[in-house]
């Protein structure tokens, strides 16, 4: 059973009093646009937004490379989020590439084998590509334009082979979401995205 929204609330709060930082606000812009999106395409409103709000729960461990999806992946299963954990290891691999995630792969083998393992045996439903969507168009300051997103993450992290397979999957899947509330995605945060996009 899905815990509930107050208790993912109460675990995102103890994430950022281990690892204080922008990380919280940006989940929380995650859930709410996973949300308001999943209710405009017919999905759990409600499993959408504990997804997105826990996305990045890993990072309550600090300052780490791509550890935190395997930190937030086994938290999530000690506390009772079953239904949603994996959510922690997808949000950063639309293609199911381990080698797309942003960071250092800073896992032991058998986390390495466990995370690998993961993306080769499953098929990502909706609530997947919702939240990598999300991820991508939620900064700690608000929703923004994809593209901004994407820019700010690669500049900090750098630019592969991987990056625009991975710019085009997120594309392809703001499509589909496009098409399940027949319009615009963007259309459903009114001002937001242009407000926040372009603010200094």
């Amino acid at each position: 059973m899905l815990k509930s929204r107050n208790d993912a609330q109460a675990l995102l709060a103890w994430g950022e009093a281990q690892n204080p930082g922008k990380w919280a606000a940006h989940s929380r812009t995650v859930a709410r646009a996973a949300e308001t999106i999943a209710n405009a395409a017919g999905l759990d409103g409600e499993r959408a937004y504990i997804s997105g709000l826990l996305h990045d729960i890993g990072r309550y461990e600090g300052a780490t490379g791509l550890h935190h999806v395997y930190a937030g992946y086994s938290l999530l299963r000690r506390e009772g989020f079953d239904d949603i954990a994996a959510i922690c290891l997808s949000h950063s691999l639309p293609n199911r590439e381990f080698a797309e995630g942003s960071g250092e792969a800073d896992f032991t083998p058998e986390e390495l084998k466990a995370v690998i393992d993961y993306l080769k045996n499953t098929e990502y439903n909706d609530y997947d590509k919702l939240i990598q969507l999300c991820d991508a168009l939620g900064t700690d300051g608000g929703i923004v334009l994809m593209e901004k997103r994407l820019v700010d993450v690669t500049r900090r992290y750098g630019f592969s082979s991987y990056t625009l397979p991975k710019w085009n999957k997120l594309f392809e899947i703001k499509q589909y979401f496009d098409g399940l509330i027949s319009g615009n995605v963007y259309g459903l945060f009114g001002d937001e995205i242009g407000r926040v996009t372009f603010e200094d």
